[in-house]
C-alpha cells in the first residue's frame, strides 16, 4: 500500500478518495454499534486525507446522565468537545525537538546535562536528545512516586522533577532496550526552554499549533476552556458502575502528557507529519522522525523519535496513543499517502486502538476491493442489499465496501476477521462466493420485502431482523422465550 511521494499509484484522490470516504461512512457506524455494545461512555471519531476531513463523527456522551433521582441529564457528545490526548504530546515535542534541529540549535547526540546546569552532577546528565526521543536512555518512567497518575497527589512542579531526575532515574543504562518514559520527555520540555527562553507551552503554540490553525488543541488544560472538555471515566474493570475522574494539571509534564485537542484538529495535525506538507518540517527530517529505532518488547510496535510505527496489513503507519485519568486516545498516520485515523474515548478502558486499527482494515478493505474500470453486471444496486441485521446470536452488517457486496461481524473487535463476499443472484437474492469454512461457502441469503423497505434476511437459514426492530421486539418480550412441545 505505501508508495514513494512520486509514485501516484496508490494515491488517495478520485474514485480512491470517494471509496474511503464511503468506508469511513461504514466505519462510522461500527463504532456507533461498538460504543453502545462496549458501554463506552462516549467515542468521538474522524477520518481524513491529508488533513482533508472525510468523517467526522461524535457518539454517546461527553458526560453521562445522572443516577436515577439526579437532575443532571448529562451531554450529548460532540465533535467539538476536547479530550486530553496524553503521550500524543510527546508527539508534538519531537516536532518541537526536531524544528530546532533542523535550525542548527540543538543536535540528537546533544548531552542533556549541557542544556540543564541542574542535571549536570546526575547520572542522567550524558543521556542525549535523540535517546530520549525514542525512549531509549533507560530512564524511570513516571518517577518512584508516581500517585499523580491515580490523582492522589499533583503532577511534579519544575523542582520536583529535578529532584526526580537525581533520585536513581536511570534505571537501565543507555541504549540497552526500548524503555518507555514520560520523565525523559519532561526532560525534552526543560531543554526546549533552556534553548528557546521560552516556556514550553508558549514555544509549542507559537511553532507547532498555531501554524496549523488548530484553534482545538492546546499544551495544557486551559481553565477558561473547562465547559468544552469531556468529563473522564473509570474502567468497568472495578466491577462498579463508571465514576467521573476529576481533571488535573500536568505541572512540569506538558511535553509528555499534557495536551488536549479533538479527532478533527488531530487529522489537521497528522497532515503535517505526511510527506511533501513542508509547513512544520522538512520531508529528510520526516523521514528521519519516522525511522524506528527500536522493537517494543511483547508487540508487534516500534518506536522511531516521538512516533510508533504499526504494521496494518500491508500499510506502515506512525501515531501515537494517549493514556490519561479516565481518557484513552489514539492517532495512525500513513505518512505515504496521508490517511488518517483518529480515535477519542472518555473511559479509562476505552478501545481507542482497536477501533482505530479496524477503521484502517475497513478502508483497504474497500480499497482492495476497487477496481475503478470494472463495471459491475447489471442488476439490482447493491444499497438495496446493505443494512444492519440482528438475531439472538448477534449482528450482521451487510455492506457496500469498494463496489463489492461483503458481510461483517460488528459486534466484533476486528470487523474484517469473520468477512464474506456476496455475489447478487436477482433482486433479492445473494450467494456466498467468499467465506471462512466455518461461515457459509456456497450458500444463499434471501431478502424479504414489503415495498422498498427489507423486513428481514435468511442468512445461513436463520431470520435477522432489522438492527433496531430486533432491539425493540427485544425490549417487548422482556425475555427470550422457547417454542412449547
Amino acid at each position: 500500500m505505501n508508495t514513494g511521494p512520486d509514485d501516484d499509484s496508490h494515491t488517495l484522490t478520485g474514485e480512491r478518495l470517494e471509496v474511503v470516504r464511503a468506508a469511513a461512512a461504514y466505519a462510522d457506524s461500527w463504532v456507533c454499534l461498538r460504543q453502545r455494545t462496549q458501554r463506552v461512555p462516549g467515542i468521538q471519531v474522524a477520518v481524513a486525507v491529508k488533513g482533508e476531513v472525510l468523517l467526522s463523527g461524535a457518539h454517546g456522551h461527553a458526560r453521562l446522565p445522572g443516577t436515577e433521582g439526579e437532575p443532571d441529564p448529562g451531554e450529548a457528545l460532540r465533535a467539538g468537545h476536547l479530550f486530553r490526548i496524553a503521550s500524543h504530546s510527546k508527539t508534538f515535542t519531537a516536532t518541537a525537538v526536531m524544528q530546532l534541529v533542523e535550525q542548527g540549535r540543538l543536535r540528537l547526540d546533544d548531552p542533556v546535562g549541557g542544556h540543564l546546569p541542574e542535571l549536570a552532577d546526575s547520572t542522567l546528565a550524558d543521556r542525549t536528545i535523540g535517546e530520549l526521543l525514542a525512549h531509549g536512555g533507560g530512564v524511570v518512567r513516571d518517577t518512584h512516586d508516581s500517585d499523580f497518575w491515580l490523582l492522589e497527589a499533583p503532577f511534579p512542579d519544575r523542582d520536583s522533577l529535578i529532584a526526580a531526575c537525581h533520585d536513581a532515574a536511570d534505571v537501565l543504562p543507555a541504549n540497552q532496550q526500548f524503555k518507555y518514559s514520560n520523565i525523559g520527555y519532561g526532560i525534552l520540555g526543560l531543554v526546549l526552554e533552556s534553548v528557546t527562553g521560552t516556556g514550553y507551552t508558549d514555544h509549542v503554540i507559537e511553532h507547532v499549533v498555531r501554524p496549523l490553525g488548530l484553534t482545538d488543541t492546546g499544551p495544557e488544560l486551559d481553565p477558561a476552556r473547562a465547559g468544552d472538555h469531556v468529563t473522564g471515566y473509570t474502567g468497568l474493570a472495578l466491577g462498579e458502575p463508571r465514576l467521573p475522574v476529576d481533571p488535573i494539571r500536568t505541572g512540569a509534564l506538558p511535553a509528555a502528557t499534557g495536551f488536549y485537542s479533538t479527532a478533527e484538529d488531530l487529522c489537521r495535525y497528522a497532515a503535517a507529519h505526511v510527506l511533501g506538507e513542508p509547513t512544520l518540517l522538512s520531508d529528510a527530517t520526516k523521514r528521519r522522525m519516522h525511522r524506528p529505532q527500536w522493537s517494543v518488547p511483547e508487540t508487534e510496535e516500534h518506536y522511531a523519535l516521538g512516533f510508533g510505527v504499526h504494521r496494518i496489513g500491508e500499510r506502515t503507519m506512525i501515531g501515537h496513543g494517549g493514556g490519561f485519568p479516565g481518557q484513552i486516545t489514539r492517532t495512525l498516520v500513513d505518512p505515504q499517502d496521508g490517511l488518517t485515523v483518529v480515535v477519542l474515548t472518555n473511559a479509562i478502558d476505552g478501545p481507542a486502538l482497536g477501533l482505530a486499527e479496524g477503521i484502517v482494515k475497513l478502508v483497504d478493505t474497500a480499497l482492495e476491493s476497487h477496481h475503478p474500470h470494472h463495471d459491475r453486471p447489471d442488476g439490482p444496486p447493491l444499497a438495496t442489499f446493505t443494512g444492519r441485521f440482528a438475531n439472538l446470536w448477534g449482528v450482521a452488517d451487510l455492506v457496500d465496501l469498494g463496489g463489492r457486496l461483503r458481510y461483517l461481524a460488528p459486534d466484533q473487535p476486528d470487523p474484517t476477521a469473520t468477512i464474506g463476499t456476496l455475489e447478487v443472484r436477482d433482486a433479492d437474492t445473494a450467494r456466498f462466493s467468499q467465506t471462512s469454512g466455518f461461515g457459509l461457502p456456497g450458500e444463499l441469503v434471501r431478502w424479504q420485502r414489503e415495498g422498498e423497505a427489507t423486513t428481514s434476511v435468511r442468512l445461513g437459514g436463520s431470520t435477522y431482523l432489522p438492527w433496531e426492530e430486533r432491539i425493540a421486539a427485544l425490549r417487548s418480550a422482556g425475555r427470550v422465550r422457547a417454542p412449547q412441545l
